[in-house]
């Protein structure tokens, strides 16, 4: 299945339901158990009104009434109670704990899936939509496991014994009641399409309430220096207006149909009372008969409406189940080899080669266009070029967040699609402009949660880029605890906390997606040594926006519209006079040849 089905499948069935119920195969004691409970829950239900039955017939509606045995009725009565309520406590408890442990499983078998996913996933999924998938959808889902299904079984399990006890009182009169059964068929089939679809339309509204709100919050700071509060927050009361009139349809539509049942069972009931009433004086049943039949018949429509209000539990669930499913069902587009080859950090170079390599996000509008060139082991290169020419894209690649359309890319002389994503996420590291910070410690970001890096080698990484120093001056230092995103420390701190996360997972090759970019000179300067260590005997490629972070590169490789235009060094490409001598113009940088050797440079 393609990441853009996620999105676009509109039906939901129960087979999307029955897609999930291998999550319930270990708990399937825990099941049997319930209905044991079920059972004996039933059981008691059904006794009570019979022992009113005879207690009428037997002990009170009779010449000499019996003393005795109305106290044994009301013993049995008040026993057939207290199981019940004991049988109702355990089986709610049993099923609660299953149901809730299934949808744990679930949510983390779906948080999994989605982590494995390609770029592309990503690109073409909102991020508050998958949001709603973990949360709100897993929700939904357990109440089929928990309300829904302990309401089939317990509620039709007393149906088939209401039914039973109704044609051993009198047959006649119970199969009057049958009549009741092609009706409610005949009634569900009439609301059901109907009520699927506000219950779906219900649920996108909603999800589209939660992306809208993901991507604002992440963008406040955007929407409030360009004062778009008040335009967001009428588009926010559309969406939300919107959500209101699914919901009040979708209820309004319940409410309809549970009401047309509790209509037809008082109907019954008035119909069960005359026919009889009139049996009672014709001397035909007696009177604690009439009693219990009024009884079962009230039970009766109890499980039906029941069952019904749990209609509506049972339509969420299957479109929550839909969504969920439709993501489980997308493979990632990158995926590892069957045998990847193995990797040796010592026999490791660093060699980087594209060979003849063409990509686009999607498949009619190419971004990059026959790309070839090489990168010797321990070199230097810069890539540049306008907006959109694909220099991002190049280092995406670089990373295997995508596979190109055509040709390859090869590290040591092996074609990246050979290893692991874990190798190759080892062998090559990426440090880019916006640093992404988790809440946690400040040695926990360095380490990314990754235990078997030591205190040591945190404050070694730290100090190779220059960041103890300021890491040390925080209140409790590496302990220090950070806000989302890091918000408690400025973007060079945060930026220097990214170097030292480099330097941590020691990678072969080097990526530097403008890292200085977001950087005072005062900082830049600072972290100019440390970046001088990282790269040091590292092949490195550098993404440059400010041409005077790459004019020492071995190489520079320069984009224009997906392809290679120019190649060469600062000064061979100023030579040249093309398209690098007219970035570099426009960048309104002095070139001296003279000029000091910028900290990029080797040594």
């Amino acid at each position: 299945m393609s990441t853009n089905d996620v999105t676009k499948r509109p039906s939901a069935s129960f087979q999307s339901l029955l897609r999930l119920l291998p999550y319930a195969k270990p708990f399937r004691m825990h099941f049997i158990l319930v209905m044991v409970l079920v059972v004996i829950f039933n059981g008691t239900n059904v006794l009570q009104p019979w022992l009113v039955k005879v207690a009428i017939d037997r002990d009170l509606s009779t010449a000499n009434p019996q003393i005795h045995g109305l106290v044994v009725i009301s013993a049995l009565y008040v026993g057939s109670v207290v199981i019940g309520v004991v049988a109702n406590y355990f089986q709610i408890l049993v099923l609660q704990f299953s149901g809730q442990s299934i949808i744990r499983t679930i949510r983390l078998d779906l948080f999994r899936h989605i982590e494995r996913q390609s770029m592309g996933f990503f690109d073409t999924n909102a991020i508050g939509r998958l949001v709603t998938n973990v949360s709100s959808d897993t929700e939904t889902v357990s109440q089929f496991f928990t309300n829904f299904f302990l309401s089939m079984i317990r509620d039709g399990l007393s149906l088939v014994m209401i039914v039973v006890a109704m044609f051993e009182l009198n047959v006649r009169i119970a199969s009057y009641a049958m009549v009741l059964i092609p009706l409610l068929f005949l009634i569900s089939l009439l609301f059901r399409k109907q009520l699927r679809q506000r219950y779906q339309r219900t649920r996108t509204r909603l999800s589209n309430i939660v992306a809208f709100l993901a991507e604002n919050l992440a963008g406040i700071r955007i929407i409030q220096i360009f004062h778009q509060e008040k335009r967001q927050a009428r588009h926010f009361n559309v969406l939300n207006t919107a959500h209101r009139e699914a919901n009040v349809a979708e209820y309004q539509l319940s409410v309809i149909f549970n009401r047309t049942f509790e209509l037809l069972g008082n109907a019954a009931v008035a119909a069960i009372v005359w026919i009889g009433g009139i049996a009672v004086l014709h001397h035909t049943i007696l009177f604690g008969t009439l009693y219990a039949f009024i009884s079962y018949i009230r039970q009766f429509f109890q499980p039906i409406n029941s069952i019904t209000q749990q209609w509506n539990t049972l339509q969420s669930s299957m479109v929550a189940a839909d969504r969920i499913g439709q993501v489980l069902m997308v493979e990632p587009t990158v995926v590892d080899p069957p045998q990847p080859a193995v990797v040796s950090d010592e026999e490791l170079e660093g060699q980087v080669e594209f060979r003849n390599v063409s990509f686009g996000y999607k498949a009619d509008r190419p971004v990059l266009r026959h790309i070839d060139f090489t990168v010797r082991p321990g070199q230097l290169i810069g890539v540049v070029g306008a907006t959109g020419a694909g220099k991002s894209s190049v280092m995406s690649l670089l990373t295997r967040f995508y596979d190109p359309n055509e040709g390859q890319i090869v590290i040591d002389g092996m074609d990246i699609r050979r290893l692991s994503q874990v190798d190759l996420h080892r062998i090559v590291g990426l440090i880019q402009q916006d640093v992404y910070l988790f809440s946690g410690t400040i040695a926990d970001n360095i380490r990314i949660f990754r235990q078997e890096i030591s205190d040591d080698e945190v404050v070694e990484a730290a100090r190779m880029v220059g960041a103890h120093e300021m890491i040390s001056r925080l209140p409790q230092g590496y302990q220090t605890m950070l806000y989302g995103k890091g918000a408690n420390l400025s973007m060079g701190e945060r930026q220097l906390i990214a170097f030292a996360r480099i330097v941590a997972l020691n990678p072969r090759i080097l990526i530097l997606d403008e890292a200085t970019a977001n950087l005072d000179s005062q900082t830049e300067e600072l972290v100019s040594q440390g970046l001088q260590a990282v790269s040091h005997n590292r092949t490195t490629l550098v993404i440059a926006h400010r041409l005077a972070t790459i004019r020492s590169a071995d190489l520079i490789l320069v984009l224009d519209k997906g392809r290679i235009v120019e190649r060469g060094t600062h000064e061979s490409l100023l030579a040249l006079g093309g398209l690098y001598a007219d970035l570099h113009a426009k960048s309104g940088i002095e070139y001296k040849p003279e000029e000091t050797v910028h900290p990029m440079r080797r040594s």
